[in-house]
């Protein structure tokens, strides 16, 4: 192969670089698409104040305004304002609804000196329960599973009494244990019922 043909070979184009807004994870240009275009707007101008004027100076919402209607515009604006609205209640309700979940931490005896311990309520937390079992199994050195209890949710079983040392990872928050405050565990000890 001569010099001449390795230099008429085109040379590849290097990856495109995306720029992603930290608020709502779109490129800036379809943050207006999104559930929190305020918050969008803030972070672009701290950010990146050359891009905000791009795209929310006054001569940009001039020029992208100008082919609308004056009513067109201000409907535009009342369902941004709403979807912003639902989204920020949305965000409340899950922020209240994890404040209210309880972690229950249950030490069940199965025989005379046989225990188990039942970990249930840590998905409300967004943790990932088959990961959060590996991490009891790995730590203790003993079974540890995901199942279904009697209600039909699920829990986490560790063979073995290891109730406190789940709690001191839980305070602690090791590995996957991250994000749960230590007001809403609760440790429960729950006697096998003698037969008659």
């Amino acid at each position: 192969m001569s010099a001449e043909q390795e230099t008429a070979a085109p040379q590849p184009k290097p990856p495109l670089q995306v720029l992603y807004c930290e608020v709502c994870t779109f490129p800036p240009e379809y943050c207006e698409f999104g559930s929190s275009l305020s918050k969008c707007k803030e972070w672009l101008k701290d950010e990146y104040p050359d891009l905000y004027d791009r795209y929310y100076s006054e001569e940009a919402l001039q020029a992208k305004m100008g082919t609308m209607s004056m009513e067109q515009q201000t409907k535009l604006e009342q369902d941004a304002a709403k979807k912003e609205a639902k989204a920020e209640a949305k965000a409340d309700a899950a922020k209240k609804k994890k404040l209210a979940s309880q972690v229950l931490i249950k030490r069940i005896q199965r025989q005379k000196n046989k225990y188990v311990t039942a970990i249930h309520g840590l998905e409300a937390f967004d943790i990932d329960l088959k990961k959060a079992a590996k991490l009891f199994a790995q730590t203790f050195a003993t079974g540890s599973s995901v199942t279904k209890n009697p209600q039909g949710q699920d829990e986490i079983v560790v063979q073995g009494d290891v109730s406190d040392e789940v709690l001191d990872m839980i305070r602690e928050e090791k590995g996957v244990l991250k994000g749960v405050p230590e007001a809403n565990v609760e440790l429960i000890e729950e006697k096998k019922k003698k037969g008659s």
